[in-house]
């Protein structure tokens, strides 16, 4: 194997090592990724990496992938199956060779047939959770990692500004939505990081509405922008809240208790704070306004090849956040059946303090449609 391969493997030992088990076993998915850096699906075919402690590792592969898998460079044990004979030979012969007694796996990601198939074939098998230490690697991000989110943020930015230089009053949410994602892509995005939310109105009051086709876009709304590109295996995650001709005082003060928040996590971000620290910053901001009953969400979370990874910045978490994290400041305010305000960026922590990845305006902004 390559030495960059070698590299990945041995961070994964080593927390098997630390956690005193004999192995950690990956399944597809960012974890996946991160260590045979090249992705694989995750479908109803089980697909496992087990890195042992100590010595080399060993995959079972469905034999459609071995293609796929050769590309990896990986040259441990390979125990493939097929479709027509099923997995369970594969397992059984997986275990015997691994000769472990205990398998640290993913508890967020790994589904329960997968580790059916690995206690029916080693019943004593000791398997414990450890999606917290497992992830903890991707948590700090190198420089071509940040550089990959960065080219997924632009390609959002430039995305959403020709979006909103677009939208006229009495189209629909859904008309809006379409533009969005037609410009993600001619921006040159590799996928969307999510479905993305485009709610107005009192759509907007609902933290993870979906575009309505029934629903027109009117004078004094509020459109909530809730999306990302995904490029070269990163995802972007940003959202902007804009009003349509004109904006209440309502709206405005709203807008104004949510951007007060938003920069008050910033001030508050740097090497060394816990996530529940800059979640007390921005909530307490919140909370003492007029508009504390509208509070229906944690700050943010962090942001890499998943959308949603650790660590989620949220009161109770004591998480140290060290430099080199991404995570997203996005606090909200919303009231039902009225509307809600939203404003997200994308944040790397540094020594010294923070970079805002995210440069889209986010000065209070009424659409002249």
């Amino acid at each position: 194997m390559s030495n960059s391969l070698n590299d990945r493997f041995s961070a994964y030992a080593d927390i098997a090592a630390a956690l005193s088990v004999d192995a950690v076993a990956l399944v597809p998915g960012p974890n996946f990724t991160r260590a045979v850096d090249h992705l694989f699906m995750s479908n109803e075919r089980p697909f496992l990496l087990v890195i042992p402690a100590h010595g080399p590792a060993a995959a079972l592969v469905p034999n459609l992938e071995l293609g796929s898998w050769d590309l990896v460079g990986f040259d441990g044990a390979v125990f493939d199956w097929r479709d027509q004979t099923g997995y369970d030979d594969a397992f059984a012969a997986l275990t015997q060779h691994l000769n472990i007694t205990s398998l640290a796996v993913e508890g967020q990601v790994m589904r329960v047939f997968v580790h059916h198939a690995l206690k029916k074939a080693q019943p004593d098998l000791r398997i414990i959770d450890a999606e917290r230490e497992i992830s903890a690697p991707r948590m700090i991000k190198t420089e071509a990692e940040v550089a990959a989110l960065q080219e997924a943020i632009n390609i959002s930015e430039r995305a959403l500004r020709a979006t909103l230089d677009s939208v006229k009053l009495g189209q629909t949410e859904k008309e809006i939505e379409q533009k969005l994602v037609q410009m993600v892509f001619a921006e040159g995005a590799d996928d969307l990081s999510f479905a993305p939310i485009v709610a107005a109105g009192d759509g907007s009051a609902r933290p993870h509405a979906k575009a309505r086709e029934d629903y027109r876009v009117k004078a004094g709304d509020a459109l909530l922008i809730d999306f990302g590109a995904r490029k070269n295996g990163f995802a972007a995650d940003i959202t902007r809240t804009v009003f349509l001709g004109h904006v209440s005082d309502e709206g405005r003060e709203v807008y104004d208790t949510v951007l007060r928040a938003n920069l008050a996590g910033l001030e508050a971000t740097r090497a060394g704070v816990t996530a529940h620290e800059i979640d007390d910053v921005v909530i307490s901001v919140l909370e003492a306004s007029p508009y504390a009953d509208r509070i229906r969400t944690k700050t943010g979370h962090g942001l890499g090849r998943d959308v949603h990874e650790a660590p989620y910045i949220m009161r109770g978490n004591h998480m140290t956040l060290p430099a080199g994290t991404v995570y997203t400041n996005e606090p909200g305010l919303y009231e039902i059946g009225n509307f809600g305000v939203r404003i997200e960026d994308d944040v790397l922590i540094t020594e010294d303090g923070y970079k805002s990845l995210t440069n889209f305006p986010k000065e209070l902004m009424v659409l002249p449609c």
